[in-house]
């Protein structure tokens, strides 16, 4: 009855004011080290009473580092709002004597060759811990304020042998943009006075929300090809330690509860092998045991799974090490009504802890078991019967690169082609090609990052079932089965940089295969130069010799002013052929002067944003236009738009989203005007139900039948209906402007939707096609693959003066998905020019 009282008071203390006691979180039969200050102290208030900014907790990051010799912190990248990326290395100060020797001792487990002299049972654990990869996902990054203090504060023989085995690394604040922004609602909307009404603003915070990165981007999604600077900065330290167990705390809806990994048995990547699965449920039980003194509900084996190795709990499965997850029920505030009865932050932190210390304490306990588990994966050989990847040879060498480069920021080995090949009726240069042999540490990692799997044991997926590089990258790739003879290995890999060939003062010409292409034909416009691109080949004389150039040729008028010092410095950094032309006459195909030589004009987009707009696609074509192609891009919320004036744009661009607030008579002008608008995935549902476009989608089909089925089953049928990010090929139509700077005739798309187009009827404005048996690789039901062959991809349709393009699925894909870049930005560059010349004449 005493301890009922108890609790109740404590509970109406917090509801008043927020505030727990340190004894609140901390374990009790241990002693703390008096000069190592509190959060509390520190901060000025106490965990859970407020949410802690990145540089508050930085700042007491770095603080424990100045007093305690346990801790060191050092930086390893910033983000795209300039915050810093701390790491934290704790253990026994012998440790860090010899911490370099550690580290290079543990990195011997991932060379057979080396690891079977080691004496692992002298060897420390690596553990690396995680914190809210998901800006408002909080209580992670929040709990660690007391991981941290406990590390450095605790005395005790149990502390003192946790710190003297094991290596303890700390990513305190993940996304410290996401959280800065998060933190900083929830504060500005929090009251003394705590309040739980779900329907509080403190709850509802304004989009995009602080899930995300600067640029809208999940970075939990980001593990495997590391397209933000956060992921590529971690990712260097994780491969510099290679930990054991990577833990990655997040939080899910408020009704739940808590959960840790195993996930659903039937959902993990083949690849994983099986005592990953079985370390990871013993593993569980401490959890299990840390959260049942603390009397909090959990669960596990449920919801979540371990398929894609692009999240941070599933990459460190094909790299030797056992990764975590852990979803706490999101408070999302202070303090919330939930169906479970008020849920508050402090509780939610306090789950995490119990998290962190239950991990810990199994790292100890299971130290030689993992260990032992990083070096028997390793020692295993590959057995498949594909001994290496080749690919290169297209006539993009950036996009080249950059595939090498993912494949090294994950310690690939790559070599060069040592001679030049013919497999499989492709051409391999020993100049641009290279191979990936499966005979070396990371064979399972390659096999995930090129297979083409399309047979799966479940058919529900948390993300996406398929991700093959060189589909992502639209590159020449072979599976070899026969030993290829290597090149040199490639240790730098140097941006493949253009030419200038010739000068002249009459015009240069230069194609628009090279993925950077729209980059300098911008910047060349922004300049004041006129560009017109070709609608048909031609060849050019080029230093006296014949060249041909193809569809999409792009010329520069130079108008008497030769831009030679210009063009090398566009060529140097954008990987990029010019080639002088000193005549408009051309020996073949048309001239310089024809009119299917069409005007080009300086993009001005305006993309629809805010409340109701899928942040991850808006932001993915942000990112694309700011950083990569440094084209400026307005985005204005859909409810501003409707009072802004549309004739300063030459396009608007819609992104899946709720658009029942836009007028749709104002967007229906804007193209009757002259403009472009460029809608993809499920926007374009909205311009066909507006009229904006004469396209009709398939209805989508369901898995209901006719049989009785038991109410158990009803959402594994439904969730087997869905496009869970897929690959299909399409045929393209490389004449069409659309696909300028595309040679082959097929391309793979990646579709995460149930969005099909029916057919036109019009036999030239669906530039890409869906092939009879478009699927390459991933899962797709049969109701569904039957609705994508032969359906149009791509739809562009004139509406007055301007034009409708419609795309069904995204192109910019997580960033990752180079391949199909151009089919976006070509919307931007030579939409106006599909069915003639809309700009034509002086502007």
């Amino acid at each position: 009855m005493k301890k009922l009282l108890l609790f109740c008071l404590i509970l109406l203390n917090f509801c008043a004011s927020g505030q727990v006691a340190d004894s609140y979180y901390l374990p009790q039969n241990v002693s703390y080290d008096p000069k190592i200050p509190t959060p509390q102290k520190f901060l000025g208030y106490q965990v859970g009473e407020q949410h802690v900014t990145p540089y508050e907790q930085y700042a007491y990051m770095r603080e424990l580092a100045r007093l305690s010799d346990r801790i060191k912190v050092e930086v390893y990248g910033k983000t795209f709002e300039n915050r810093e990326l701390l790491l934290l290395t704790v253990t026994s100060p012998k440790n860090h004597a010899q911490i370099e020797q550690i580290k290079a001792e543990h990195q011997k487990l991932v060379n057979p060759s080396q690891s079977g002299s080691l004496d692992i049972k002298k060897m420390p654990i690596v553990v690396w811990m995680g914190y809210s990869v998901h800006g408002n996902e909080p209580s992670g990054t929040n709990s660690n304020l007391m991981s941290a203090y406990y590390l450095a504060a605790a005395q005790g023989a149990g502390i003192d042998s946790l710190l003297n085995e094991a290596v303890i690394l700390i990513d305190p604040c993940i996304n410290a943009d996401g959280g800065n922004r998060f933190a900083t609602w929830v504060n500005i909307n929090r009251s003394t006075t705590l309040v739980s009404d779900v329907n509080s603003r403190e709850f509802s915070e304004t989009w995009p929300g602080g899930r995300t990165n600067h640029y809208w981007f999940d970075l939990n999604r980001d593990w495997l090809y590391q397209q933000m600077p956060e992921s590529k900065g971690r990712l260097v330290k994780f491969y510099d330690w290679r930990p054991n167990i990577l833990t990655d705390h997040h939080e899910m809806g408020s009704a739940s509860t808590f959960f840790f990994q195993p996930g659903v048995p039937s959902r993990t990547h083949p690849l994983t092998p099986k005592s990953n699965i079985e370390l990871t449920a013993k593993i569980g039980k401490y959890h299990a045991t840390g959260l049942d003194k603390i009397n909090s509900a959990y669960y596990t084996q449920e919801n979540y799974d371990d398929f894609y190795y692009g999240k941070g709990s599933t990459l460190p499965d094909v790299n030797g090490s056992i990764g975590i997850l852990f979803e706490q029920a999101s408070s999302r505030g202070h303090l919330q009504e939930t169906p479970n009865g008020l849920l508050s932050f402090p509780f939610t932190i306090r789950n995490q802890f119990s998290a962190t210390l239950s991990t810990l304490k199994a790292a100890r306990e299971m130290r030689v078991e993992l260990l032992e588990h990083m070096r028997n994966f390793y020692k295993e050989t590959s057995t498949d019967a594909v001994k290496a990847y080749v690919f290169g040879g297209s006539k993009d060498a950036v996009k080249t690169w950059e595939m090498v480069n993912m494949l090294k920021r994950n310690q690939i080995d790559v070599y060069k082609l040592s001679k030049d090949e013919n497999i499989d009726g492709t051409s391999f240069s020993k100049s641009n090609a290279f191979v990936v042999p499966m005979n070396q540490p990371q064979h399972r990692l390659i096999k995930s990052m090129f297979e083409k799997r399309t047979k799966f044991e479940d058919s529900l997926f948390y993300d996406i079932s398929a991700w093959s590089l060189q589909y992502c990258m639209n590159t020449p790739t072979v599976e070899v089965k026969t030993n290829v003879s290597l090149g040199e290995k490639v240790t730098t890999n140097d941006f493949p940089k253009g030419k200038v060939v010739g000068t002249s003062s009459y015009a240069y010409l230069f194609e628009w295969n090279s993925y950077f292409a729209p980059r300098a034909a911008y910047e060349l416009l922004k300049k004041g130069y006129t560009l017109k691109v070709a609608v048909e080949p031609l060849t050019a004389i080029i230093g006296g010799k014949e060249q041909k150039f193809d569809y999409g040729t792009i010329q520069i008028i130079c108008n008497g002013n030769d831009p030679n010092a210009l063009l090398q410095t566009l060529a140097e950094r954008d990987g990029i052929d010019f080639y002088a032309t000193t005549t408009g006459l051309t020996p073949a195909g048309i001239d310089l002067g024809s009119e299917k030589f069409r005007r080009l004009r300086q993009p001005r987009v305006l993309m629809l944003a805010g409340a109701g707009i899928n942040a991850n696609d808006a932001g993915e074509i942000w990112h694309l236009l700011d950083q990569r192609i440094n084209i400026p891009l307005t985005f204005a919320d859909v409810e501003t738009v409707n009072r802004i004036n549309l004739e300063k744009y030459t396009h608007i661009v819609m992104v899946a989203g709720n658009y029942n607030n836009l007028s749709d008579e104002k967007i229906k002008r804007f193209v009757q005007g002259g403009g472009v608008l460029v809608v993809t995935t499920d926007a374009t549902e909205w311009a066909a139900n507006k009229k904006i476009a004469s396209v009709s989608i398939k209805s989508r089909p369901n898995n209901e039948g006719t049989e009785k089925r038991p109410y158990a089953l009803q959402e594994r049928y439904n969730g087997a209906m869905e496009t869970a990010g897929t690959i299909f090929e399409a045929k393209i139509d490389p004449t069409h402007p659309i696909c300028f700077g595309y040679s082959q005739d097929k391309l793979a798309l990646f579709k995460d939707n149930n969005i099909f187009f029916e057919d036109t009827k019009n036999p030239y404005n669906t530039p890409l096609v869906f092939t009879a048996n478009p699927l390459l690789a991933g899962y797709v039901h049969p109701k569904n693959e039957a609705m994508i062959k032969n359906s149009p991809a791509v739809i562009t349709q004139n509406l007055g003066a301007g034009r409708v393009i419609l795309m069904s699925e995204n192109p910019n894909f997580r960033a990752f998905w180079y391949g199909t870049n151009k089919l976006f930005l070509n919307t931007l560059f030579f939409g106006h020019i599909i069915g003639g010349n809309r700009f034509g004449g002086e502007e």
